[in-house]
């Protein structure tokens, strides 16, 4: 890629916490990038494929899944990459699906050189073509999380506003200050407030504490619970597609602030 070319800015979406609204974030959040004209990447690194199957890309109908760029050599990379990414027309963006088998890399890549930086060689080669690549990510430390955050220019950070999510971001900040340590810039990360409940006192608590710890590493935007995310979940679309919705424009606000960064 030539200086004149475009690269695109690499969003990684991670929480060491299940159940954080992440793969909610990741697949709404590309989806309003999407929708304001973005050329949008979305890959699915969590073994369990939600992101994919949520954008009705079904990992047992694809010949080709994100876990082939890791099971194979760079030089086959470029032929990989046309046959990994699906288009998605009704909110248009391309989805490179998950594999169950993403679940062996830590056993697979064990004697690989290099392996933490897979990704981020990878995306090399397609990242002028795309303004954004999203990744979900899985939920647990793995050479997979490693790569993600090694290969992103942003951390998004989904935060559920509740006092036990806020173990999963202790567990992912250490993370983070490892990688510090050996990166040759710091991980960039901005956290986003998600399943806020205006109507109980304490996510109005939690809420002001992860603003009182977190200063400008928080995104201004909070998502608020929105039963309809369940209801698309469930059809295999996204909320924009579904209707007009409170959580749906406050994704588009966020969106609106990482184009703005």
């Amino acid at each position: 890629m030539n200086d004149t070319e475009k690269k695109a800015k690499v969003l990684a979406v991670a929480n060491q916490k299940g159940g954080v609204g992440k793969t909610t974030t990741a697949v709404t959040l590309s989806s309003a990038l999407a929708r304001m004209k973005k050329k949008v990447l979305l890959i699915d690194l969590d073994p369990h494929a939600c992101a994919s199957i949520h954008m009705r890309v079904y990992p047992d109908q694809q010949d080709y899944s994100i876990y082939d760029i890791f099971n194979s050599e760079p030089e086959e990379w470029a032929a990989l990459w046309t046959k990994i990414r699906v288009e998605r027309g009704e909110t248009p963006l391309d989805v490179a699906s998950a594999s169950i088998f993403l679940s062996d890399l830590d056993a697979d890549l064990r004697e690989r050189p290099g392996k933490g930086v897979i990704l981020k060689q990878a995306l090399m080669l397609i990242e002028s073509e795309y303004d954004y690549i999203v990744l979900d990510c899985p939920p647990h430390l793995s050479i997979l999380l490693v790569n993600a955050i090694i290969a992103s220019d942003l951390l998004v950070i989904p935060i559920q506003t509740d006092f036990l999510a806020l173990h999963g971001l202790k567990l992912l900040f250490d993370t983070v200050n490892l990688l510090n340590k050996v990166l040759p810039e710091p991980v960039n990360y901005r956290a986003l407030a998600t399943m806020f409940d205006r109507r109980t006192r304490a996510s109005q608590r939690v809420l002001e504490l992860m603003d009182r710890k977190m200063g400008d590493a928080m995104f201004k935007s909070v998502i608020g619970v929105d039963t309809r995310f369940r209801e698309a979940s469930a059809q295999g679309r996204v909320i924009y597609e579904i209707g007009p919705s409170r959580g749906g424009r406050e994704y588009e606000a966020v969106a609106k602030e990482i184009i703005s960064l």
